[in-house]
């Protein structure tokens, strides 16, 4: 993988807030889906990101 990519990919998680952590843990399928979604979102915007540099 990439260097700069990864370093992208490892800061999103780093800021990802309170909440979506607590949510990805969750027992609910509908509260675990959405954090889920969400950080993919943020993922697939870094990686646009990257692809444009």
């Amino acid at each position: 993988m990439d260097t700069k990519l990864q370093e992208k990919i490892t800061a999103i998680i780093m800021r990802a807030p309170d909440w979506m952590r607590q949510d990805l843990l969750s027992k609910d399928a509908v509260v675990r889906e959405r954090a889920e979604e969400t950080l993919g979102a943020m993922i697939a915007n870094a990686l646009n990101d990257v692809e444009q540099i």
